[in-house]
């Protein structure tokens, strides 16, 4: 019951016009649980219908609409959303309900930019929103769903070298297949040792997440291990060369993404390190950027190896 105009006096349903048909796809929440969200794409129709059930006689409005709204949160930054998409429909004037009604929505050719995401310190999210203006409280109603981004295949894809070392100490080459991946591809390539006078004692692959939120100088970097693999134990001799085989499909990877909105950006890199008799570890670390294709940027530092990955494929839809 609801007392004095407090208290939610009405129940809010929202559905989608293809819910039945539509794809759906494992999201996180800013809680960490997965849900199953209906799947859209840039462009893109969103329709439905809102069904209000009241919990009493009648109910008095100020109005009744229904919201498409594109969002990021910072997560240290709670209360202060940031919205890059907001559509509104007005489903009803203000006046009085005396009974359960429903009201048809639209919205037409949505621009939906981003992908959806939820990371460790941000989250970009898409829901329609219905709100009962009241006089005191409103009652509201959200319903999320996710977004993918796309892409075509790269017309050039060439394959990547790299040569890196200690000078008088280690020479290793690096070599990759290709320079573009998609989310379900597999990175292929070997490693040489040109010259090993370091008495190593095993070698390991990695893939890292960096999600980066702020702008300077209030920036803050969060790395995350996705998956890490011993690819070699034992010392290797000169001319020795070592294959990697990297399976992409079996990881919860996201698109690469630079600069969201001057807010956030996500990438990812191969970390390849080696591993001394005492114990020192030697890296080379390469940019990774995803989406559905991964564009394999060399990064230099002492023995690391990264890539990057982009937008998705067409095939994705």
């Amino acid at each position: 019951m609801s007392f004095f105009g407090f208290g939610a006096s009405a129940e809010i349903e929202v559905v989608l016009g293809d819910q039945e048909n539509r794809k759906k796809v494992e999201m996180r929440n800013d809680e960490g649980k997965k849900e199953r969200l209906p799947l859209y794409y840039d462009g893109e129709n969103v329709q439905g219908k809102v069904n209000i059930k009241l919990k009493g006689r009648k109910l008095e409005h100020q109005g009744i609409r229904v919201e498409f709204i594109g969002q990021i949160e910072l997560f240290s930054d709670r209360g202060n959303q940031h919205d890059f998409t907001s559509l509104i429909r007005q489903l009803s004037p203000p006046g009085e309900l005396s009974g359960d009604k429903s009201f048809d929505f639209q919205f037409v050719t949505v621009e939906k930019p981003h992908e959806s995401y939820t990371g460790t310190n941000v989250q970009l999210r898409y829901f329609l929103r219905v709100t009962i203006v009241r006089r005191l409280s409103d009652v509201v109603k959200e319903i999320d769903v996710a977004v993918h981004t796309l892409s075509s295949y790269p017309d050039m894809n060439n394959s990547l070298k790299m040569e890196v070392g200690i000078e008088d100490c280690l020479h290793i080459e690096f070599e990759y297949n290709k320079s573009k991946y998609h989310l379900k591809d597999v990175i292929v390539g070997k490693i040489y040792f040109l010259l090993v006078r370091i008495k190593i004692k095993h070698m390991e692959i990695a893939i890292i997440k960096r999600e980066t939120t702020g702008i300077p100088p209030n920036m803050y970097n969060e790395n995350d291990t996705v998956a890490k693999y011993e690819i070699m134990d034992g010392a290797p001799v000169r001319g020795e060369s070592i294959p990697i085989r990297l399976f992409l499909s079996g990881y919860d990877l996201t698109p690469t993404m630079k600069d969201i909105n001057k807010k956030f950006s996500v990438r990812y890199f191969i970390n390849l390190v080696l591993v001394d008799e005492e114990d020192r570890r030697y890296f080379k670390q390469q940019v990774c950027n995803h989406g559905n294709t991964c564009y394999a940027i060399m990064k230099y530092r002492k023995y690391c190896c990264g890539v990057k990955l982009t937008p998705r494929q067409q095939e994705d839809k």
